[in-house]
This record gives structure tokens, sequence and C-alpha cells, in this order.
């Protein structure tokens, strides 16, 4: 089973950027979209930012231009550029793919912005 892993994550003051990537353990086929979600302590897990297979994009209100997803030509890695982060960005952030109608996830990455 294809495996998607997160990196990029850390800790940055607010204002800082980070750049998130998400690989794919071996080739995917049937990818209908790519996403990334993130999820606060206490908190559910929240849509930030996809790409769809025709190359649309959506984003969550609260990235307010700050982030942008994008993705190789071949599904190998998308990544999520955030930009202006606030500590209320501060969470662990999940790559998800839809495959043929089916969900899968990574193990997340925790980005933390603090003073």
């Amino acid at each position: 089973q294809v495996q998607l892993v997160e990196s990029g994550g850390g800790s940055v003051q607010p204002g800082e950027s980070l750049r998130l990537s998400c690989a794919r353990s071996r080739s995917i086929y049937g990818v209908n979209s790519m996403a990334w979600y993130r999820q606060a302590p206490g908190k559910q897990r929240e849509f930030v930012a996809g790409i769809t297979h025709g190359a649309n994009f959506k984003y969550a209100d609260f990235v307010e231009g700050r982030f942008t997803i994008s993705r190789d030509i071949n599904w190998n890695t998308v990544n999520l550029q955030m930009n202006n982060l606030k500590p209320e960005d501060t969470a662990v952030y999940y790559c998800s793919a839809n495959i043929r109608g089916a969900t899968i996830w990574g193990q997340g990455t925790q980005v933390t912005v603090s003073s």
C-alpha cells in the first residue's frame, strides 16, 4: 500500500515561513486529488488546502493568501508553502490523497509558531 510521508515542519516565529512536503512511497495511479489538513490540540482536523487532478485549487478561508499548494506533474510530491505564519497556525499538518475514491493519510508533521 502506498504511504505518504510529510516533512518540513518545525518551530518558527510569527511572520516566518515554512515549506511542507509530502512524498509518496511508490508510484500512485488514479489520484483524484491531494490535500493538506491540520489538527491543533483539542480541535478537530480541518482542511487547509487542496489540489485536484484537473489542477483546481482550493484553500480554507483562514489561509487568506498566505499558503500555496503545489505538486509535480507525476504527483511525486505535494508541497505547502506557508508564509506569514501566525500562532494560530500551530498544529500537526497532515497530507492526504484521494485515490480512486479512497483516502489515505500521512503520519503528520508538527508546525509550531511562537514568539
